[in-house]
């Protein structure tokens, strides 16, 4: 009984404790808390791009590796299955916490929008933010951050099996989370240049992200998901045909595991 409460206790922190971090990233990049990415510089351009480059680049390799099937497989020798996915996003918090604690700005403006240009940016970069949260309850909100696992484990119930059926967003685009993402990185009224670094890289993991995920996700369902990507495309909801016809019902994974995932 000790074990499923500390489980829960577990499990909870580790969702509550990427809640936090998540909500400080929004304020991070909107420039809305001093200690933003848009802050003045501290230090030299090339030592903030060292520091910058290293940050993105530490949670890219946790994400790739960790969301690997290989790792898991692996991972879950050391660390109980049903918390496997809870210690992913622990992980990924405290990185994320790192970056935007540690993230040196460079200053230069790239531009610095004012008046009804600038509110404009802010509703499209919140409705980025607030697309994030939204496309995970598409698919399992809560086993996407270990919250059903450990709960399942708690309570005594056989091991589910997301499954993720096409609708919504994903009608449009097969990684609508990733398209929210880059929407809310890219839509600042003030625009330096750490912010678009900080942009950029980000862009850069997640299209590295996103082919990963795709080889796997192709792995694991094969004709279903092949079938997928000629009718939905990747990002931007333009060509394919997407809705013509329903694909077999998929695994929960059809995102490459967000910046907090």
């Amino acid at each position: 009984m000790l074990k499923k409460i500390a489980s829960l206790v577990y499990g909870a922190a580790a969702y509550f404790g990427f809640l936090g971090v998540f909500l400080y990233l929004v304020a991070f990049s909107m420039n809305l808390v001093p200690r933003s990415v848009s802050r003045p510089a501290t230090e030299h351009p090339l030592v903030a791009v060292l520091v910058d480059v290293g940050l993105i680049s530490l949670f890219g390799v946790q994400h790739t590796i960790m969301a690997r099937p290989r790792f898991k497989a692996w991972w879950v020798r050391i660390v109980p299955r049903h918390l496997e996915r809870s210690t992913f996003v622990l992980i990924a918090s405290v990185i994320m916490g790192c970056i935007v604690w540690f993230w040196q700005p460079i200053d230069g403006d790239l531009w610095n929008l004012t008046g009804t240009g600038m509110f404009a940016v802010y509703a499209i970069a919140a409705l980025g933010w607030l697309g994030v949260p939204a496309t995970s309850l598409l698919t399992d909100h809560f086993e996407l951050f270990g919250l059903r696992q450990v709960a399942e484990y708690a309570l005594g119930l056989p091991k589910s099996k997301p499954e993720f059926k096409e609708r919504g967003l994903y009608k449009k685009v097969r990684h609508p989370m990733m398209l929210s993402f880059l929407i809310a990185f890219w839509a600042a009224p003030h625009m330096t240049v750490g912010h678009a670094l900080f942009a950029g890289l980000w862009t850069a993991y997640i299209l590295t992200g996103i082919y990963f995920e795709e080889r796997d996700l192709v792995y694991a369902h094969g004709a279903a998901y092949r079938n997928y990507q000629k009718r939905v495309p990747k990002l931007l909801p333009i060509g394919g045909t997407a809705g013509t016809m329903q694909p077999a019902r998929q695994h929960i994974a059809m995102e490459p595991k967000h910046p907090t995932s």
